[in-house]
């Protein structure tokens, strides 16, 4: 039985004509047809009855090794798709790129008479930058042209070197001003206006999401809120990718953009409503969204993924091989979210185009009995028999209703495996642990990784890890998990929510897959212990017998004590 989550979504746009028959049912990865590796996907609709679909630059296909520069392929259902050539060709590239630039995350749009793609350029002449490329055609599949110059420049980063200029979005407003999207972790994403033809940015950018957190914009205008959806996380861990989709919303397409909870993107502590995360099914790295509308009104996310049993191209490592998946997108209250917050799909779904019934939210997890036998007031004057010390650290101390541990200079990941795991044994069956942590990890400042939270964990190379952490300059709430792969150990993680300034509520919600017994641990925070945001999933191996504890490491400079409340044990109601 997998998690399905609860949260909130949007939807949009393009809708051709009536066309033949539409599919009745179909199953991910959409372009298996044509392509093992289809990342950064955007659709659009053309005016022939067909969908169009745009990838960043990579070998299709296993072994193929020489990348296709912007492939494309075409469909009259979404779900059925056929390879129709390259954007560009071998050798075209626009006159201000370096021969060994690459093309990432197109973005196509109809302008006037002719279309006009987007893309990343990933290094410019003479300083190796990255910029906005721009190249328009007179149909949907070229012949593209380059304009003679990027539509964003190369922007230098104020401390130094050159600012991220990557995954462009536009965005039309009612009264036809053009807005275009962009940027990335160093730098954040930002919006500037574009002129009437759609080739150039001009006036003063405006900064619309935090750097090093979000990247992959866009945005969509629906019952008149602009919605962005950024990606957060390592697009291309393999099979630990935790890449999810977030949403905020504003009146203005220039922001500010919020989240569901009033919590702004463009800060320290940023927000951001999940959308699509992993679920614990197959797919991982769920993230880099477009969206279209199918003949009947639905909303569908395009997006990429990566099967963790088969991370990469060329195995044992290569290329992240990153399918196109297609799924519902779903509103509920105003928010988007996928499959009514059950996220990616791995098995038969209703196929775009057929009569979609009411849309069942999945539920998300909530406590039911507690189980004290489990559970820790920290009430004494020390730890109990209960609770088993890897790497015992004699700074931990216990008084007060709280357990205190100073922040420690280690870490499990990769070959680190110095920090102290406090733990003890959980319960059988599916339960829900929860901690209240007291972190003071200040504001903006850069102090990498400090962090403290809960754990699942097997040994140093299986684990589960949610933490409120400082990541360069923002605080986030991080769900991380390492894992043994081809003689090499995987980490990454996904992002849960949005810490507290000092507090925050910390929940893992664990079931036992019926089908394949693998242990799965859902990720919830809050910073009120009342609303709860649940985040994506990890997985730890079945016929195991993982234990749940408490960490505090990342860096011990500046000197920060985290302080828990309790570790407490619900049945899973």
């Amino acid at each position: 039985m997998r998690f399905a989550v609860v949260l909130l979504a949007v939807g949009i746009l393009l809708t051709p004509s009536a066309a033949r028959a539409d599919a009745r049912v179909y199953t991910n990865p959409v372009s298996a047809s044509f392509a093992d590796t289809f990342a950064d996907p955007v659709v659009v609709a053309g005016e022939d009855n067909h969908w169009y679909a745009y990838g960043t630059s990579d070998p299709l296909r296993e072994g193929e090794g020489t990348p296709h520069r912007i492939p494309m392929a075409r469909s009259t259902d979404l779900v059925n798709w056929s390879y129709v050539g390259d954007a560009f060709g071998a050798a075209q590239l626009p006159a201000y790129a370096r021969p060994t630039a690459a093309l990432w995350a197109p973005d196509v749009r109809r302008i006037g008479d002719r279309w006009v793609m987007y893309v990343t350029v990933t290094e410019t002449e003479p300083d190796g930058a990255s910029a906005i490329g721009v190249a328009t055609a007179p149909t949907p599949t070229g012949p593209w042209t380059f304009a003679a110059e990027p539509a964003v420049p190369p922007r230098a980063a104020p401390d130094g070197g050159w600012w991220w200029t990557f995954d462009p979005a536009q965005v039309t407003t009612p009264d036809g001003a053009r807005y275009l999207y962009y940027g990335s972790y160093f730098g954040g994403i930002w919006v500037s206006r574009l002129t009437a033809d759609g080739l150039r940015v001009t006036g003063e950018p405006t900064r619309v999401a935090i750097d090093n957190k979000f990247e992959g914009a866009y945005v969509v205008r629906r019952s008149g809120w602009y919605y962005l959806f950024a990606s957060s996380a390592n697009c291309c861990a393999g099979p630990t990718t935790g890449y999810s989709v977030s949403v905020g919303r504003s009146r203005s397409p220039l922001g500010p953009f919020v989240d569901r909870d009033g919590q702004s993107l463009n800060v320290s502590r940023a927000g951001g409503t999940p959308v699509i995360a992993p679920n614990g099914n197959r797919w991982v790295g769920t993230g880099h969204n477009g969206l279209v509308t199918d003949r009947r009104g639905q909303d569908w996310l395009v997006y990429h993924a990566i099967d963790r049993a088969d991370p990469y191209l060329d195995e044992p490592f290569g290329v992240n091989e990153r399918p196109m998946l297609l799924d519902r997108l779903d509103w509920i209250g105003g928010w988007p979210t996928v499959n009514g917050g059950a996220w990616a799909s791995e098995t038969p779904q209703p196929a775009p185009g057929r009569r979609a019934g009411p849309v069942r939210p999945a539920p998300a997890p909530h406590p039911g009995r507690p189980l004290p036998a489990y559970s820790d007031e920290f009430g004494g004057a020390g730890l109990g028999p209960a609770w088993d010390f890897v790497r015992p650290d004699p700074a931990v101390s216990v008084a007060g209703g709280q357990l205190r541990w100073p922040v420690q200079g280690a870490d499990l990941t990769g070959d680190a495996d110095d920090a102290g795991v406090l733990l003890r044994d959980a319960p059988a069956g599916n339960w829900i642990a929860e901690t209240r942590v007291r972190l003071d990890l200040g504001e903006d400042t850069v102090r990498n990784f400090q962090q403290a939270g809960l754990i699942a964990y097997l040994d140093d190379d299986h684990f589960a890890r949610l933490s409120t952490v400082a990541i360069w300059n923002t605080r986030q709430a991080e769900f991380g998990k390492e894992m043994p792969f081809a003689g090499r150990t995987s980490y990454g993680g996904t992002i849960a929510g949005t810490p507290g300034r000092t507090t925050t509520w910390l929940r893992l919600a664990h079931r036992i897959d019926r089908a394949n017994g693998e242990h799965e641990y859902r990720a919830g925070v809050s910073r009120d212990g009342r609303t709860w945001t649940w985040g994506g999933v990890w997985t730890l191996p079945a016929d195991t017998d993982p234990r749940i504890g408490l960490v505090a490491h990342g860096g011990a400079e500046p000197a920060v004590t985290a302080a828990f409340d309790y570790l407490r044990f619900h049945r899973l109601g």
